[in-house]
């Protein structure tokens, strides 16, 4: 398990381990706009997979959401209306999930399901991730049952040794979850409310 420190700068050989580890189908723990995040490659099913099993949730009934660097790439993944383009754009970045109607360009862990989470963080660990990566993250909200082993990245290290292969150090993270919009229906609907207020 290796802990690497972001707290004062973007370290790119720290971004270049992370992405590898995310390519050899391995599980990170990062810093999002939000709360920490357990993060693998988004097309790599057999790594979502073992972020499901991470979460005690089985593949087909959790929701999954991914984190893209902007509304282009998120259109490459889910189908996004000009109504939702609009509030997209009036929003993002930011600390918002998207429920959006799912595209065939996602792994296997998507069959069958209809709607795909977007995320569109306003955080350059975030935006580093994609970018070195070249495609989405597959993102799930760390446990918050405990808060200090969901805010502390030593902590996280400490209860998920076996699970991940590193965790990027950011700082103590937030324990308020993104703001959460249903888009599939005829007009968007705030189905959890968190951090940020929506603009419309």
């Amino acid at each position: 398990m290796n802990i690497l420190n972001l707290c004062n700068t973007i370290n790119d050989k720290h971004i270049a381990a992370a992405v590898k580890a995310m390519t050899d189908g391995e599980i990170i723990i990062y810093p999002t706009d939000t709360v920490y995040a357990f993060g693998c490659d988004a097309l790599q099913n057999s790594a979502i997979q073992r972020i499901c099993d991470i979460k005690k949730e089985k593949t087909d009934k959790t929701s999954l959401s991914i984190i893209c660097a902007d509304i282009a790439m998120a259109a490459e993944y889910a189908r996004i209306s000009n109504d939702i383009f609009r509030l997209m754009r009036a929003n993002v970045p930011g600390p918002f999930t998207f429920i959006l109607p799912a595209l065939s360009r996602l792994p296997k862990a998507f069959k069958g399901r209809k709607t795909v989470g977007i995320r569109i963080p306003e955080n350059e660990v975030c935006q580093a991730l994609i970018e070195a990566l070249g495609h989405p993250i597959l993102t799930s909200s760390v446990p918050i049952d405990d808060e200090d082993y969901a805010t502390e990245p030593e902590l996280l290290a400490e209860r998920y040794a076996r699970e991940v292969s590193l965790v990027l150090d950011a700082g103590r993270g937030d324990i308020e979850a993104s703001t959460v919009i249903d888009c599939l229906g005829d007009s968007p609907e705030i189905i959890r409310q968190g951090k940020g207020e929506l603009v419309y």
